[in-house]
């Protein structure tokens, strides 16, 4: 990819912002080192990595993959044979463990993340190099006593050594003979040697070696004679100890240096999985997503945000490649086109780089094989002002290079010169660059590109719009409608005097004016048009929101009465078993007494059998009894009435007359609107054996409850359990307000009355006011 390219869009500062997303060493150098490919199936896969690091961070976000430290210049020097610091032996010990936590994880999530556990696979295996490291180093970096059993003899030799020569040292000190000698009754250490405190002026009485004096030379440190044969047995064990810790460390470098190959390629796959959790975890930041990649040399953008910019970010779509080649972008300056551009560039670069861009589902990019652009350094935060000479050099180069498969970004062409040379510059510029096949997008101010954009096929205008009530441009970019600069109303807003910006207006031509105001309609009719299609979505989509719970309420009032006809049915099944088994056992019964009894015996019998039958058929057709199922439709329909609904097979009331062969229908707690067709009237059935008739107990409640509940005298438990009784009925009923009279008291009552009502299905409540019982009550709307 064209270096000047990549420095012109500051791609520099993505690598950057991606970079302080790792962790290691390594991969911050994979991250820095990132750039785009015009490999299609390798950008494929780079994206798919991301994508499937966003999901390891979702569904893992605790995934131990760390842990494991840039060990490179430790293996190095094993191979070259130099030893090992404990310190560093614990680096490769730690990095050596993570290894193996890491290829397990992948190994147990091949299925879910088989990219990444692929790149795992890449991770040695180690046998048990962590533990023999890990065992013989302890944490802060020394050898432990067990890394070998010499080590472990050798030290308690020299504790028990260095204690017998403490130990004389101490009857030295405790000796009332000699404590007026000693400066300081302590034993102390200098030369790696035990020995005590002396002053100056006893020297001659202590017979010993004088191993060090204070700096005022009034004590002399002196080993006593009796102790030098112990302290040479402590020193002779301190040389063993060090070289024992010498020929452990050799050991364990030499382990490490016979695996420094596979170390090294393990390497390079925790730097590459870290670089793709890093791409990942800037995905996220961005709130970017995976663009479908095509083969051919087109892209479509939607809502595409600038990655550099913070803030809210007005989003562009743009298209190029499918119906047009070339986009000539117009409009006026602060309007946004150059962001627009950078915009299209730095996805374009980002996408071919492997990482998620910032822009909504559906967005298409192709792979071009380079990006070229020339773009206005006075817009850049970190050049100067460019001069026409510096555009034109960069725009020869341009094209003498692009073709076919190339992307090229133009700011501001044939602008720094002469207006009218300037316009037929750029007129020829990009028709050269049409001829050449490469996708164009430029931005300039010059009116006569737009006509030249309508005359040439495969050439299309767009603008950044302009809003021409608060005079402040929307940056939003707008394909197949070229723009107006909009001097004249961003010089108002500047604060330029009205009658200069009307002088202004006289100097153009009738033709000029006219331009302008029919661009001016065309602009206002677009902005109401995507105002009235915006609007259109929203209706769209709330109105689709609300069939589908209609449809949810209606799927679970249907799943309710199929697990009861269900239940139902099982019922009846067990019935039948029970008759049948019964009526078995008494034919067996008949059997029996027929072969073997008198004939009035046998008559007894079977009369006996055909009582029990008809006791058993009564009582199963009381089991099996259902109600019949009206058939007619109500010729009368009012409020309150009980109808059967066959749809739900549910009795409900009617809230609502008949408006528009339309009724409301409240069955439970839920209200429904039904077709009259779809309802039947109910009529009093006489219950056998002299029964009362069924009485309407839902419509009695209704008509007899009363908008007052009182729960005072009730503990918290009854009284939740009456309220939820009586709002029941309340609904059933119709009320559309009702008084839950709780008391005053300690307000315990009023406190769970109101934290139980936030759990029902209420429209709102309040304290009651002066003439409702004030603090003593709630009122309750349903």
């Amino acid at each position: 990819m064209n270096q000047k390219t990549l420095k012109r869009l500051e791609y520099s500062k993505i690598i950057e912002q991606l970079a302080k997303e790792t962790i290691s060493p390594l991969g911050r150098e994979l991250a820095l080192n990132l750039e785009p490919v015009d490999n299609m199936h390798l950008i494929k896969k780079w994206l798919s990595e991301t994508t499937e690091g966003r999901e390891l961070l979702r569904l893992d976000p605790v995934a131990e993959i760390g842990g494991w430290y840039d060990i490179r210049e430790q293996v190095e020097n094993c191979r070259r044979g130099i030893l090992l610091e404990p310190e560093e032996l614990i680096s490769v010990g730690r990095t050596v463990s993570s290894i193996k936590k890491i290829k397990k994880f992948f190994l147990e999530k091949q299925e879910t993340y088989p990219l990444l556990a692929e790149i795992s696979g890449f991770l040695g295996y180690f046998a048990d190099l962590d533990q023999r490291i890990n065992s013989a180093i302890l944490p802060g970096g020394e050898v432990a006593d067990n890394a070998s059993p010499a080590l472990a003899q050798i030290r308690r030799q020299l504790i028990n050594a260095q204690g017998q020569v403490k130990s004389r040292l101490e009857n030295y000190i405790r000796s009332a003979a000699y404590q007026k000698y000693l400066q300081d009754p302590i034993v102390t250490i200098r030369e790696n040697r035990y020995v005590i405190p002396v002053k100056q002026e006893y020297r001659s009485q202590i017979s010993g070696i004088v191993h060090d004096q204070s700096a005022s030379g009034a004590t002399l440190f002196i080993e006593p004679m009796a102790v030098v044969e112990a302290n040479n047995e402590a020193r002779r064990l301190q040389v063993s100890e060090k070289q024992e810790i010498f020929r452990i460390l050799s050991e364990l470098s030499s382990l490490v240096a016979g695996v420094a190959d596979d170390l090294m390629v393990s390497l390079e796959s925790l730097a590459q999985l870290e670089f793709i959790i890093a791409k990942a975890r800037y995905s996220i930041k961005l709130d970017a997503w995976e663009p479908k990649i095509t083969s051919g040399f087109q892209l479509n953008i939607v809502n595409g945000r600038h990655p550099l910019l913070t803030g809210k970010v007005v989003p562009i779509s743009v298209n190029i490649g499918d119906h047009f080649d070339t986009l000539v972008i117009t409009g006026p300056n602060t309007g946004g086109k150059t962001v627009a551009l950078k915009t299209i560039g730095l996805l374009v670069l980002m996408a071919q780089s492997g990482l998620h861009i910032p822009c909504d589902e559906g967005s298409v990019l192709g792979v071009f094989s380079n990006l070229y652009a020339d773009i206005g350094d006075e817009q850049s935060i970190e050049q100067s002002l460019s001069t026409f000479s510096s555009h034109m050099t960069n725009i020869v180069d341009i094209i003498g290079k692009a073709g076919q498969s190339d992307l090229v970004l133009l700011d501001e062409l044939g602008s720094g010169t002469d207006p009218t040379e300037g316009s037929a510059l750029a007129k020829a510029i990009l028709e050269k660059l049409h001829s050449s096949g490469a996708k164009t997008i430029a931005t300039t101010h010059y009116g006569e590109l737009k006509s030249f954009a309508y005359a040439n096929n495969r050439i299309e205008n767009a603008s950044v719009e302009f809003d021409n009530i608060s005079l402040r441009p929307t940056y939003k970019l707008l394909i197949g409608q070229p723009g107006r600069s909009n001097a004249f109303e961003i010089a108002t807003r500047l604060g330029m005097a009205q009658d200069l910006v009307d002088r202004s207006r006289q100097f153009m031509t009738e033709d000029q004016i006219k331009a302008a105001n029919l661009m001016d309609q065309l602009e206002k009719s677009c902005q109401q048009a995507q105002q009235d299609q915006e609007e259109a979505a929203r209706v769209l989509a709330e109105a689709r929101e609300l069939k589908r719970n209609q449809e949810e309420r209606e799927r679970s009032i249907l799943e309710k009465n199929d697990a009861s006809l269900a239940k139902a049915k099982e019922e009846a099944l067990n019935t039948v078993r029970e008759a049948r088994r019964q009526a078995e056992e008494m034919i067996k019964k008949l059997r029996e007494s027929l072969s073997s009894q008198a004939a009035r015996e046998r008559e007894m019998g079977i009369q006996e059998v055909r009582e029990q039958l008809t006791g058993m058929e009564a009582k199963n057709k009381q089991k099996l009894r259902r109600r019949d199922v009206p058939q007619n439709s109500p010729k009368e329909i009012y409020p309150g009435q009980e109808v059967f609904i066959p749809r739900f097979n549910q009795k409900g009331f009617v809230l609502t007359r008949a408006e528009n062969d339309q009724v409301q229908i409240q069955i439970g707690v839920m209200k429904i609107m039904v077709s009259i067709s779809d309802i039947r009237e109910l009529e009093s059935v006489a219950k056998s054996g002299g029964e009362l008739q069924i009485a309407k107990i839902m419509a009695t409640k209704a008509r007899d409850i009363s908008t007052n509940l009182d729960l005072r005298g009730l503990n918290s438990e009854e009284a939740l359990s009456e309220m939820d009784k009586y709002l029941d009925d309340a609904r059933l009923a119709g009320l559309p307000r009702v008084n839950i009279i709780h008391g005053k008291g300690t307000g315990a009552l009023r406190v769970a009355v109101q934290e139980h009502l936030q759990s029902c299905k209420v429209k709102s409540y309040r304290l009651g006011e002066g003439g409702e019982g004030g603090e003593g009550c709630t009122v309750v709307y349903l």
